[in-house]
This record gives structure tokens, sequence and C-alpha cells, in this order.
């Protein structure tokens, strides 16, 4: 006979849900300023600097509002079509967006700008949740620690002006 407070401890162990989070941030410095670093940034159209994004469905010249969801395709062997929610933005300072891919994975990745002493100092920051993770972070590592120099590369190559 099994006392009964035995089997509920058991019970209880049984139904927890193991939760798998991965977080990683990259950060570059940069000669291009904040102004045309943050114009890059969210300029939605044009992804060609980024490693992980091919293209998007955003009209050319639509930039980064909280609310805004739009779709994307990954630079993949195979193509894959990605949801993308703007959850944050503080002009010139932060964006923060949701990807939603797949059942089982929950990624959100932040970006920030900042003005140092030796330049603009660029943050790319990657959490990804789920079961999911270990796999999508093992396809995904190579390429996610390139954003935050693409990123600066990008915009000391060919400043944009509105």
């Amino acid at each position: 006979m099994i006392p009964n407070f035995f089997s509920k401890s058991v019970r209880k162990r049984v139904r927890k849900k193991y939760r798998v989070s991965l977080a990683r941030t990259y950060k570059a410095l940069s000669s291009a300023s904040v102004d045309v670093l943050w114009q890059k940034m969210t300029d939605l159209a044009d992804v060609s600097w980024h490693p992980l994004l091919a293209s998007t469905n955003v009209p050319k010249g639509l930039v980064a509002k909280p609310g805004l969801i739009y779709q994307a395709i990954t630079r993949s062997i195979l193509p894959i079509p990605i949801q993308i929610f703007v959850e944050q933005v503080r002009p010139g300072e932060l964006l923060s967006v949701r990807i939603i891919t797949l059942p089982g994975l929950e990624e959100r990745v932040t970006y920030k700008v900042e003005s140092t002493v030796c330049g603009t100092q660029i943050s790319y920051s990657i959490t990804l949740q789920g079961w999911l993770s270990p796999l999508i972070w093992s396809l995904i590592r190579s390429n996610a620690a390139r954003v935050a120099a693409k990123l600066a590369d990008a915009a000391e190559e060919k400043p944009l002006l509105r």
C-alpha cells in the first residue's frame, strides 16, 4: 500500500512540462550614426543585410510600429514563411519583435542601438523557448551570430536618406 501523499507528489512531477529556453546577445560597433542604423533596421522592406531573412511582404517605405504583423521568408535550403509581430518600438533606441514559426517554438528578437565613445553599438538579443528550441538553435546559431555585424556593415556601406 502506497501512502496517499506519495502518489500526489509523483503525479505533480509527471504533469510538469519541461520548458527549454535559450538566450544569446551579440554586439557590434559601427562608425555609422544612430539615425542611419535606426533607419536601416526599421526599413522592413529591405532585409538584404539580414543573414536569416530573404524577403518580406512589407511595402517599400513602411517602418516598424507596435502591433504590425508581416510575413518574411527565411534564407535556408528550404525557405520557410514566418510571421513577425512587432512588439515594442522606442525610436532610435529599441526594436522588439516576436517571430511565429512553428508550434512548440517561441522566438523573441530585440535590437538595441546606443551611442558610445567608440561609435554606435548594436545589440542583437535572441531568445528561443519551447521544446523545438535546441533543434532550431543548432540550425540558426552561426547566422544569428552575424546579424549585428551585418547590420553595422550595411549601415556603413550605403546610408539611407529619408
